[in-house]
């Protein structure tokens, strides 16, 4: 099985997974780009992974089924033409592999993760976890998106991470203005100019990501420093650290 980044818009990576002349998309926000693909390499979409119901994720579903009508669709009920709703605890099937599905809120109350186990775990987690980073809040709370992240954050150190954007080089200077003198950083960013930067393993994200690095000393005190708070547990640092990012 390969698994192949397609850019879309200005930062979107749709991530395909192929088996022989069978393929599943992963969070299709546009349609051009994933029927191109198929069609230089002669596959049949059988199915689209869907982890929530923003547009840039969800657009381009309507065209696919045009072209490829006996595609099966997952994803939450919020999403107009799927056609097997997912919940946490359960499954879908692909290339004899199973995928198990995670409920993930946070960045949006119902989104969702897709974790195949193949030579390792590779994860499709939508907008929950960036390199460097993670999303922003809209229909989810704070808590949850540090209680989903703190859930990436127990899987192996192997673990391969999916993201459906492109945001590593900006997060990786916000990561290096919270916790300046992380060398780990700093040389994540002088390899971000080639892209894609994606995937990325878990052991990466827990040397660079400051989402991952709310026990460490120096960055504690840094973002005590700029938010002008007294932080009190791994929680409320992650809290101060997503607003900070907010306006960075």
């Amino acid at each position: 099985m390969q698994i192949v980044p397609i850019p879309a818009f200005q930062d979107n990576y749709i991530w395909l997974l192929r088996c022989g002349k069978d393929a599943v998309c992963v969070d299709p926000g546009d349609a051009a780009p994933v029927l191109d693909y198929l069609a230089e390499h002669g596959l049949t979409l059988r199915q689209i992974w869907l982890t929530h119901h923003h547009n840039d994720h969800t657009g381009g579903i309507k065209s696919l089924l045009r072209t490829f009508p006996d595609c099966e669709v997952y994803g939450n009920t919020d999403i107009e033409g799927i056609t097997h709703k997912i919940e946490e605890g359960g499954k879908v099937a692909f290339c004899g592999r199973e995928a198990q599905i995670w409920h993930v809120p946070g960045h949006t109350a119902t989104h969702f993760a897709y974790l195949l186990l193949s030579d390792r775990l590779h994860v499709f987690c939508g907008d929950t976890l960036f390199s460097a980073g993670c999303g922003r809040v809209f229909t989810g709370t704070i808590g949850q998106l540090f209680n989903s992240i703190q859930r990436f954050n127990g899987l192996p150190e192997n673990t391969l991470f999916y993201p459906a954007h492109e945001y590593t080089a900006s997060n990786l200077r916000f990561a290096e203005y919270v916790e300046p003198g992380n060398t780990a950083v700093a040389e994540a960013l002088r390899a971000a100019g080639k892209i894609p930067t994606l995937p990325v393993t878990l052991a990466h994200e827990r040397a660079v990501n400051p989402f991952l690095r709310t026990g460490q000393t120096v960055l504690i005190r840094q973002v005590e420093k700029l938010s002008g708070q007294t932080l009190d547990g791994d929680e409320a640092v992650f809290a101060a650290l997503r607003e900070l990012k907010n306006s960075f």
